[in-house]
């Protein structure tokens, strides 16, 4: 029978990143996540330290002049900013680092198993920053770093990575989305922050799939583009391993976004990839916290989704009124 123990991947150094005084992407966003599910869940989830990411690992997705950059205007006290939204405290790459380890480490540990499914509980998010450029609060994309793992160490040859935060994850696309063993499918709230992955039929070709949303867009279109476009292609695309960026900032509540999601709709998203990862012989699932600003909305959120890799009912989990 096979393990679905939950790995939960996290460090401190996650907490320590400060982007400054009033900035959305603060510790407490991790800290509502990390709160709620260790008091949902005291039971279920095996709690593992994320591990610093090699350098190594970062130049698989990064170039090593993009590194140098950032690692030159780290600083000792205070803050150095990067571009209007992303910023960089004494603590900041350490925390980065931790994210990106945190998906490596999390691989090797589904594919090794007995557990198959792991969620990283970290920040900062990952998903905008590209192979050259750190931005919109992102400054190692370690979602894509993990894939690159997974392909380069664990020789995989085909990985799906599905997005569902509310924002285009461009950093990944443009990371991976011109490798062809990578799936990469992503629905996002249009128009919004940072302005790309609207679909083009060279997309397909790429093994890219861009669904976008309009505001206020709700459960039923969100629900109907995994439904009917997403999860059938990456169920064709047959990957070995499932890669999610978790942003749960599509929820109603969430300050930078108005997709006008709810918690079940999180829960709903976990309960098909879960679904989906049985249906391909029990394929391991790694998935990663992207954004969400609501620390009220990214509790309940996380909670919801990590019910349902669990494969908890969603009765279980109750939904914000």
């Amino acid at each position: 029978m096979a393990d679905h123990r939950l790995l939960v991947y996290t460090h401190e150094d996650c907490l320590r990143h400060d982007p400054g005084a009033g900035h959305p992407e603060h510790p407490g966003r991790l800290r509502a996540v990390l709160e709620a599910l260790r008091s949902t869940f005291p039971a279920e989830l095996d709690w593992r330290e994320a591990p610093l990411a090699t350098d190594g690992a970062l130049a698989r997705a990064h170039d090593p002049a993009m590194l140098a950059r950032l690692r030159a205007v780290s600083p000792a006290t205070g803050h150095s900013r990067i571009d209007e939204d992303t910023a960089l405290s004494p603590h900041s790459l350490a925390a980065a680092s931790r994210a990106a380890g945190a998906v490596c480490a999390a691989v090797d540990a589904v594919l090794a198993g007995p557990a198959r499914r792991a969620f990283c509980a970290v920040r900062p998010p990952g998903h905008h920053a590209t192979r050259s450029q750190a931005m919109g609060f992102c400054l190692y994309n370690a979602i894509a770093v993990g894939a690159l793992h997974a392909l380069e160490e664990r020789h995989l040859q085909r990985v799906a990575l599905l997005d569902f935060d509310v924002h285009h994850g461009n950093g990944t696309e443009d990371i991976l989305g011109a490798d062809p063993r990578v799936l990469f499918a992503s629905t996002h709230q249009s128009p919004l922050y940072p302005g790309t992955g609207l679909p083009t039929d060279a997309d397909r070709e790429r093994s890219v799939h861009n669904l976008t949303l309009p505001p206020r867009a709700g459960s039923a279109a969100f629900r109907a583009a995994w439904e009917d476009d997403i999860l059938p292609a990456a169920a064709a695309f047959r990957p070995q391993l499932i890669l999610v960026s978790a942003g749960f900032d599509g929820h109603r509540l969430d300050p930078l976004a108005d997709l006008a999601l709810d918690a079940s709709d999180y829960g709903w998203i976990g309960e098909r990839i879960a679904e989906l990862a049985s249906a391909l012989g029990d394929v391991p699932v790694v998935a990663a916290l992207e954004g969400g600003y609501s620390p009220t909305a990214l509790a309940e959120s996380s909670r919801a989704f990590v019910a349902a890799l669990l494969g908890r009912p969603m009765s279980a989990v109750t939904d914000l009124q």
